[in-house]
């Protein structure tokens, strides 16, 4: 997710959020059922969203493995620099 989050960032997700076209997700694919990811949520695709990492040419995501299973929106960035997830 390099630019938004970086590895080792200490982040608040929020389970029981609403999804949105743009939220910072955590979620899981059923084809790896034991791997957490954060992505983009770009829309909703059948039972899950299509989500995206926002470097493109390095990311694993819905464009390989399909629908994701949102487990959370990402509403904070707690550690090294505090703020809003955007």
């Amino acid at each position: 997710m390099v630019p938004t989050l970086r590895d080792r960032d200490v982040v608040l997700v929020r389970p029981d959020a609403r999804v949105r076209p743009r939220d910072v997700v955590l979620v899981r694919w059923p084809e790896r059922p034991r791997q957490l990811s954060v992505k983009r949520a770009l829309r909703p695709e059948g039972a899950g969203w299509h989500v995206e990492g926002d470097n493109g040419a390095g990311s694993t995501d819905s464009r390989r493995l399909g629908p994701a299973r949102v487990l959370g929106v990402v509403r904070w960035r707690l550690w090294p620099r505090p703020g809003r997830v955007r």
